[in-house]
């Protein structure tokens, strides 16, 4: 028997299935498109039942290609996007479609609350500044506009716990999915019911999930959810992490001399603490799975997918074009930015296609005829990289001596050799990335490789099954560059700012 495990992740665009030996090493990976929905302007819903039968072709799909007998799976973890939010009756069945993090419906709410002073009372009693699909104003929302909400919901859970009760049959939680959707008293490690109280939504404190500890097994997998993904029955389902959390751990970011830097959907840059930020709080905040610590994150929707948002939109025709020549458009883009780095650079791109500070809107700022593609699409990777200094600047201790030595990069933009080098420069500090290609997967791997007795702890698994497979040192001219141009970016934001 070789046992493996099965991480889930399911993110943005799709949901995965990745599979793991003991050691960490993975094998295959296997993935299925979640459809978006926008049935409003600033609305972002997901089929729920639609994303589980993509995770059931995912498992099915990568059992299928690696050969494995659902007997040699010894334990299942799912991972997901951290707030929105999932509502199920007691047949764990939808009761309407579920919400995305790049929701923005509630913003004229938090607006209206941060007028009468509820929502800084909230940020202060969960630890976070409240953005718009964190579950109170979620749900203050919900109690305004779609008010018999309430009464069709049995629970509330959130995305990768819509995955496991599907897989088991049972619902609960996980204190960092509760972190995430800004709604634990950090220090208490338990459901804020003051800060429900503050924002006006206390009577769903009832139809929040049970909490349990990252790594037990939440329970097994059900006849149905075998038949459906070809799993085998009574399969342990490890309770897992959220996705945020989940990056770091797979990164091996588990003290604080580093620091977590997604590049993907949204900008996520976090750092471990041993005692929680307050004053001010940061974007998210939650309680960390390793010696009794917390994870502090600082983002935005302002990282790579604006960069997808090129190659998909603006450059179809020639993805399409490097598809029938056995490329991709990431290759070419990677090169055309390779080529432009020998050229001088000016242009700057404002990385907030999907909403900035304050309003400033997205856009390329100094394009001349002479320039090239290539020289703009080293402009959209280098506003991505200002945006993450951006939230890292706002994140990291003003003390030298308490800043993390090395930034552990994952997400899209971490496959990229340019990309990695412009962020070791723009940083000044070591980049480095982990093997393997599917973090949130992987950090179920290490949940269920604890939960199922194969390491003593979190902190001992992330060490023995996380390699850095390439580093990336800073090079004093381009960082001395970057910095040049990240103080006139700034200033442009901060003018564009000063116009909304």
């Amino acid at each position: 028997m070789r046992e493996r495990l099965i991480g889930i992740d399911a993110g943005g665009t799709m949901t995965k299935a990745a599979m793991f030996d003991l050691d960490g090493n993975e094998i295959a990976c296997r993935s299925s498109p979640n459809r978006m929905q926008f049935p409003k302007p600033g609305w972002t819903e997901r089929d729920p039942d639609a994303m589980w039968q993509a995770a059931c072709n995912a498992i099915r799909d990568l059992l299928d290609i690696t050969g494995t007998p659902p007997e040699d799976v010894v334990g299942v973890t799912p991972s997901g996007y951290g707030a929105g939010a999932y509502f199920i009756d007691r047949d764990l069945k939808p009761v309407r479609p579920g919400l995305v993090s790049t929701d923005t419906r509630t913003l004229p709410m938090i607006e209206e609350m941060r007028g009468t002073g509820e929502m800084a009372e909230v940020d202060r009693l969960v630890g976070a500044r409240m953005f718009a699909t964190h579950a109170i104003p979620l749900l203050r929302w919900f109690d305004r506009h779609e008010p018999d909400l309430y009464d069709r919901t049995w629970k509330l859970v959130f995305c990768k716990d819509f995955i496991r009760a599907r897989l088991t049959g049972q619902v609960s939680t996980d204190p960092t999915d509760g972190g995430i959707a800004g709604i634990f008293d950090l220090a208490a490690n338990r459901y804020a019911t003051d800060a429900f109280a503050a924002g006006g939504v206390s009577r769903w404190l009832e139809k929040l999930p049970d909490v349990g500890p990252s790594i037990d097994v939440a329970g097994h997998v059900t006849a149905e959810a075998a038949r459906q993904t070809g799993l085998k029955e009574g399969t342990p389902v490890i309770r897992g992490v959220v996705d945020v959390t989940g990056s770091a751990l797979a990164s091996g970011v588990t003290s604080p001399d580093l620091i977590s830097v997604v590049a993907g959907t949204f900008s996520i840059n976090s750092i471990i603490l041993d005692q929680p930020l307050l004053t001010p709080p940061p974007f998210i905040q939650s309680s960390f799975p390793v010696g009794s610590r917390f994870i502090a994150t600082e983002g935005a929707a302002t990282s790579a997918s604006n960069v997808e948002w090129i190659f998909s939109t603006l450059l179809e025709a020639e993805g399409a074009r490097a598809k029938a020549m056995g490329s991709c458009i990431y290759e070419v883009g990677n090169k055309l930015v390779a080529e432009a780095m020998e050229r001088d650079n000016d242009i700057l791109f404002l990385p907030f296609l999907f909403g900035g500070p304050s309003h400033v809107p997205g856009g390329i700022i100094g394009l001349c005829a002479r320039h090239t593609l290539g020289d703009v699409l080293r402009a959209a990777f280098e506003g991505v990289v200002f945006a993450h200094k951006t939230d890292i600047d706002r994140l990291l201790p003003q003390d030298a001596a308490l800043r993390p030595k090395v930034a552990r990069m994952a997400g899209g933009a971490s496959k990229s050799g340019q990309w990695c080098q412009m962020f070791a420069d723009a940083l000044n500090m070591q980049v480095e990335v982990a093997d393997g290609s599917e973090f949130g997967a992987k950090a179920g791997a290490i949940c269920a490789a604890v939960a199922l007795g194969h390491h003593a702890d979190i902190g001992t698994a992330a060490q023995r099954m996380v390699r850095v497979s390439r580093s990336y040192d800073p090079q004093p001219d381009r960082s001395q560059a970057l910095a040049r141009k990240m103080t006139v970016y700034r200033s442009v934001v901060e003018n564009l700012a000063a116009l909304h």
